[in-house]
Protein backbone atom coordinates (compact mmCIF):
# COMPACT_ATOMS: atom_id res chain seq x y z
CA UNK A 1 0.00 0.00 0.00
CA UNK A 2 2.88 2.32 0.80
CA UNK A 3 5.00 1.17 -2.14
CA UNK A 4 1.54 2.20 -4.14
CA UNK A 5 1.05 5.70 -3.03
CA UNK A 6 4.99 6.60 -3.44
CA UNK A 7 4.31 5.15 -6.85
CA UNK A 8 0.89 7.63 -7.71
CA UNK A 9 3.37 10.51 -5.58
CA UNK A 10 6.18 9.91 -8.21
CA UNK A 11 3.81 10.36 -11.40
CA UNK A 12 2.23 13.45 -10.21
CA UNK A 13 5.38 15.09 -9.64
CA UNK A 14 6.23 13.64 -12.85
CA UNK A 15 3.49 15.64 -14.73
CA UNK A 16 3.81 18.60 -12.29
CA UNK A 17 7.33 18.93 -13.70
CA UNK A 18 6.30 17.97 -17.25
CA UNK A 19 3.42 20.46 -17.10
CA UNK A 20 6.14 23.44 -15.86
CA UNK A 21 8.78 22.82 -18.77
CA UNK A 22 5.86 22.81 -20.67
CA UNK A 23 4.60 26.38 -19.31
CA UNK A 24 8.59 27.59 -19.15
CA UNK A 25 8.99 26.55 -22.70
CA UNK A 26 5.91 29.13 -23.72
CA UNK A 27 6.99 31.62 -21.58
CA UNK A 28 10.35 31.67 -23.48
CA UNK A 29 9.00 31.39 -26.97
CA UNK A 30 6.62 34.49 -25.97
CA UNK A 31 9.67 36.51 -25.06
CA UNK A 32 11.60 35.35 -27.72
CA UNK A 33 8.56 36.67 -30.10
CA UNK A 34 8.72 39.93 -28.36
CA UNK A 35 12.00 40.68 -28.38
CA UNK A 36 12.01 39.97 -32.44
CA UNK A 37 8.39 42.26 -32.78
CA UNK A 38 10.53 44.95 -30.73
CA UNK A 39 13.95 44.40 -32.90
CA UNK A 40 12.05 45.09 -36.08
CA UNK A 41 10.11 47.64 -34.84
CA UNK A 42 13.69 49.11 -33.93
CA UNK A 43 15.39 48.36 -36.68
CA UNK A 44 12.90 48.07 -40.17
CA UNK A 45 15.37 48.83 -42.40
CA UNK A 46 17.98 45.94 -40.75
CA UNK A 47 20.28 48.94 -39.42
CA UNK A 48 19.32 51.16 -36.66
CA UNK A 49 19.46 54.80 -37.73
CA UNK A 50 20.28 56.83 -34.45
CA UNK A 51 19.56 60.38 -34.84
CA UNK A 52 22.00 62.57 -33.22
CA UNK A 53 22.62 66.51 -33.03
CA UNK A 54 26.18 67.75 -33.66
CA UNK A 55 27.40 70.93 -32.34
CA UNK A 56 30.82 72.61 -31.18
CA UNK A 57 30.21 71.37 -27.62
CA UNK A 58 28.96 68.31 -26.10
CA UNK A 59 25.44 67.74 -24.00
CA UNK A 60 23.34 64.57 -23.13
CA UNK A 61 22.10 65.73 -26.68
CA UNK A 62 24.46 67.07 -28.93
CA UNK A 63 27.18 65.11 -30.12
CA UNK A 64 30.83 66.63 -31.25
CA UNK A 65 33.59 65.22 -34.13
CA UNK A 66 36.63 64.40 -33.41
CA UNK A 67 40.00 65.30 -35.63
CA UNK A 68 39.04 62.57 -37.98
CA UNK A 69 35.14 64.09 -38.43
CA UNK A 70 33.81 60.79 -36.05
CA UNK A 71 30.88 61.96 -34.28
CA UNK A 72 31.38 61.31 -30.20
CA UNK A 73 29.00 61.67 -27.58
CA UNK A 74 26.91 59.95 -24.97
CA UNK A 75 24.11 59.84 -27.90
CA UNK A 76 27.04 58.22 -30.16
CA UNK A 77 27.74 55.68 -27.17
CA UNK A 78 24.18 54.89 -26.59
CA UNK A 79 22.78 54.53 -30.14
CA UNK A 80 26.26 51.58 -30.33
CA UNK A 81 25.50 50.18 -27.77
CA UNK A 82 21.78 49.26 -28.51
CA UNK A 83 22.49 48.28 -32.02
CA UNK A 84 25.32 45.77 -30.68
CA UNK A 85 22.70 44.63 -28.04
CA UNK A 86 19.93 43.85 -31.36
CA UNK A 87 22.44 42.10 -33.18
CA UNK A 88 22.51 45.10 -36.12
CA UNK A 89 24.83 47.77 -37.60
CA UNK A 90 24.24 51.11 -36.74
CA UNK A 91 24.27 54.41 -38.80
CA UNK A 92 24.45 58.06 -37.24
CA UNK A 93 21.54 60.59 -38.92
CA UNK A 94 23.27 63.45 -37.99
CA UNK A 95 21.18 67.34 -37.82
CA UNK A 96 21.82 70.64 -36.35
CA UNK A 97 19.72 70.39 -33.58
CA UNK A 98 16.60 68.24 -32.24
CA UNK A 99 14.06 70.41 -33.79
CA UNK A 100 15.51 69.16 -37.14
CA UNK A 101 15.29 65.85 -35.52
CA UNK A 102 11.90 65.88 -34.77
CA UNK A 103 10.50 67.18 -38.10
CA UNK A 104 11.12 64.07 -39.48
CA UNK A 105 9.95 61.77 -37.21
CA UNK A 106 7.29 60.42 -39.09
CA UNK A 107 9.34 60.23 -42.34
CA UNK A 108 11.23 56.89 -41.63
CA UNK A 109 14.67 58.62 -41.59
CA UNK A 110 15.76 57.86 -38.57
CA UNK A 111 14.46 54.83 -35.92
CA UNK A 112 16.32 55.69 -32.29
CA UNK A 113 16.81 59.34 -31.09
CA UNK A 114 18.16 60.63 -27.65
CA UNK A 115 16.73 64.15 -26.42
CA UNK A 116 15.10 66.48 -24.48
CA UNK A 117 11.29 66.27 -23.35
CA UNK A 118 8.80 68.34 -23.28
CA UNK A 119 5.22 68.71 -24.03
CA UNK A 120 4.83 69.70 -27.29
CA UNK A 121 8.04 67.40 -28.70
CA UNK A 122 5.78 64.54 -26.82
CA UNK A 123 2.82 64.72 -29.06
CA UNK A 124 5.28 63.71 -32.15
CA UNK A 125 7.75 60.95 -30.63
CA UNK A 126 7.20 58.51 -28.06
CA UNK A 127 9.60 59.14 -24.94
CA UNK A 128 11.02 55.83 -22.75
CA UNK A 129 13.14 56.23 -19.90
CA UNK A 130 14.84 59.45 -19.17
CA UNK A 131 18.66 59.09 -18.57
CA UNK A 132 19.58 62.65 -17.88
CA UNK A 133 18.40 65.64 -15.92
CA UNK A 134 18.35 68.86 -17.72
CA UNK A 135 18.61 72.22 -16.61
CA UNK A 136 18.37 75.05 -19.85
CA UNK A 137 19.26 78.88 -18.88
CA UNK A 138 20.90 81.67 -20.99
CA UNK A 139 24.28 82.16 -21.73
CA UNK A 140 25.11 86.22 -21.80
CA UNK A 141 27.86 88.21 -23.45
CA UNK A 142 30.44 90.30 -21.68
CA UNK A 143 28.42 93.23 -22.92
CA UNK A 144 24.85 92.44 -22.45
CA UNK A 145 22.89 94.09 -20.38
CA UNK A 146 21.55 91.12 -18.47
CA UNK A 147 22.50 89.52 -14.91
CA UNK A 148 19.82 87.54 -14.18
CA UNK A 149 17.38 85.35 -16.16
CA UNK A 150 14.61 87.46 -14.92
CA UNK A 151 16.50 90.72 -16.86
CA UNK A 152 16.36 88.62 -19.82
CA UNK A 153 12.40 89.12 -19.97
CA UNK A 154 12.88 92.95 -21.20
CA UNK A 155 12.31 94.73 -24.83
CA UNK A 156 15.35 95.29 -26.89
CA UNK A 157 16.97 92.11 -25.45
CA UNK A 158 18.15 89.90 -27.87
CA UNK A 159 18.42 86.10 -27.11
CA UNK A 160 19.47 83.22 -29.96
CA UNK A 161 17.32 79.95 -29.67
CA UNK A 162 17.79 76.98 -31.68
CA UNK A 163 14.70 76.37 -34.01
CA UNK A 164 11.67 73.87 -32.55
CA UNK A 165 14.00 73.12 -29.37
CA UNK A 166 12.07 72.17 -26.29
CA UNK A 167 15.02 75.16 -24.61
CA UNK A 168 13.33 77.64 -27.34
CA UNK A 169 10.26 77.05 -26.03
CA UNK A 170 11.03 77.61 -22.50
CA UNK A 171 12.67 80.90 -23.69
CA UNK A 172 9.97 82.18 -25.39
CA UNK A 173 7.39 81.70 -22.26
CA UNK A 174 10.20 82.60 -19.96
CA UNK A 175 11.23 85.87 -21.65
CA UNK A 176 8.30 87.11 -23.64
CA UNK A 177 9.30 90.77 -24.16
CA UNK A 178 12.51 89.81 -25.10
CA UNK A 179 13.39 89.62 -29.04
CA UNK A 180 14.15 86.12 -30.28
CA UNK A 181 16.61 85.58 -33.39
CA UNK A 182 15.68 81.62 -34.01
CA UNK A 183 18.89 79.75 -35.34
CA UNK A 184 19.49 76.34 -37.54
CA UNK A 185 22.60 75.51 -34.61
CA UNK A 186 24.58 76.11 -32.04
CA UNK A 187 27.53 77.16 -33.97
CA UNK A 188 25.30 80.49 -35.92
CA UNK A 189 24.68 81.11 -32.84
CA UNK A 190 27.98 81.27 -31.62
CA UNK A 191 28.93 83.49 -34.82
CA UNK A 192 25.61 85.91 -33.50
CA UNK A 193 27.20 86.66 -30.14
CA UNK A 194 30.73 87.18 -31.07
CA UNK A 195 29.60 89.51 -33.64
CA UNK A 196 27.15 91.51 -31.08
CA UNK A 197 23.79 90.45 -32.84
CA UNK A 198 22.76 88.59 -29.92
CA UNK A 199 23.36 89.26 -26.15
CA UNK A 200 22.56 85.74 -25.53
CA UNK A 201 21.82 81.86 -26.27
CA UNK A 202 19.59 79.57 -24.61
CA UNK A 203 20.83 76.25 -24.07
CA UNK A 204 21.37 73.24 -21.32
CA UNK A 205 24.17 74.47 -19.29
CA UNK A 206 26.15 71.50 -20.58
CA UNK A 207 26.18 72.99 -23.60
CA UNK A 208 26.41 76.15 -22.44
CA UNK A 209 29.55 75.41 -20.50
CA UNK A 210 31.21 73.93 -23.37
CA UNK A 211 30.58 77.35 -25.33
CA UNK A 212 32.62 79.39 -22.31
CA UNK A 213 35.91 79.01 -23.65
CA UNK A 214 34.64 80.39 -27.05
CA UNK A 215 33.18 83.55 -25.83
CA UNK A 216 35.70 84.97 -23.43
CA UNK A 217 33.83 87.43 -20.69
CA UNK A 218 30.58 85.07 -21.69
CA UNK A 219 28.73 83.76 -18.69
CA UNK A 220 25.95 81.28 -17.67
CA UNK A 221 23.04 82.87 -15.51
CA UNK A 222 22.32 81.20 -12.46
CA UNK A 223 18.45 79.91 -11.86
CA UNK A 224 16.90 78.32 -14.95
CA UNK A 225 14.03 78.47 -17.88
CA UNK A 226 13.56 74.66 -18.41
CA UNK A 227 13.67 71.97 -15.86
CA UNK A 228 13.50 68.54 -17.50
CA UNK A 229 14.86 65.38 -18.96
CA UNK A 230 16.51 63.73 -21.83
CA UNK A 231 15.51 60.59 -22.27
CA UNK A 232 15.19 58.02 -25.32
CA UNK A 233 12.81 58.10 -28.02
CA UNK A 234 11.23 56.68 -31.16
CA UNK A 235 8.55 57.38 -33.96
CA UNK A 236 5.42 57.36 -32.43
CA UNK A 237 3.17 53.87 -32.96
CA UNK A 238 6.05 51.53 -31.97
CA UNK A 239 4.67 50.50 -28.19
CA UNK A 240 7.44 47.04 -28.65
CA UNK A 241 10.21 49.23 -29.69
CA UNK A 242 9.93 51.55 -26.87
CA UNK A 243 9.43 48.91 -23.94
CA UNK A 244 12.67 47.35 -25.24
CA UNK A 245 14.33 50.68 -25.44
CA UNK A 246 12.96 51.93 -22.14
CA UNK A 247 14.91 48.43 -20.91
CA UNK A 248 18.08 49.37 -22.41
CA UNK A 249 18.02 52.79 -20.82
CA UNK A 250 17.44 51.40 -17.10
CA UNK A 251 20.35 48.71 -17.56
CA UNK A 252 22.81 51.41 -18.96
CA UNK A 253 22.02 53.59 -16.36
CA UNK A 254 22.13 50.65 -14.02
CA UNK A 255 25.34 49.53 -15.12
CA UNK A 256 26.87 52.80 -14.76
CA UNK A 257 27.26 53.33 -18.90
CA UNK A 258 25.71 56.57 -18.69
CA UNK A 259 28.26 58.00 -16.40
CA UNK A 260 31.38 56.82 -17.69
CA UNK A 261 29.57 58.32 -21.03
CA UNK A 262 29.19 61.75 -19.84
CA UNK A 263 32.59 61.17 -17.80
CA UNK A 264 34.88 60.33 -20.92
CA UNK A 265 32.76 62.78 -22.78
CA UNK A 266 34.06 65.82 -20.37
CA UNK A 267 30.35 66.15 -18.75
CA UNK A 268 31.44 65.12 -15.22
CA UNK A 269 28.87 67.46 -13.84
CA UNK A 270 25.95 65.99 -15.90
CA UNK A 271 23.26 65.01 -13.35
CA UNK A 272 21.99 61.10 -14.61
CA UNK A 273 18.13 60.27 -14.40
CA UNK A 274 17.73 58.11 -11.48
CA UNK A 275 16.11 54.34 -12.10
CA UNK A 276 12.70 54.55 -13.44
CA UNK A 277 12.77 58.30 -14.61
CA UNK A 278 10.26 58.39 -17.21
CA UNK A 279 8.80 61.67 -19.21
Amino acid sequence: MCGASLERWGTVMRLVLVCGLVVASFAIAKDARANDDAIKQLAPADTLRVAIAVGPAPSALYTVKDASGTPRGVAVDLGAALAKKIGKPVQFVEYLASGAITNDADKGIWDVTFMPVDAARAKRVSFGAAYHVLSSTYLVTEKAPVKTVAEADKPGVRIAIVDGTATSRAAMAASKNATFITIGGVDEGVSLLKDNKADAIALSRESLTGLIGKLPGSRILDGGILNSYTAAAVPNGKPEALAYLTAFVEEMKASGAVRKSFDDIGLKTAVVAPAGAKP
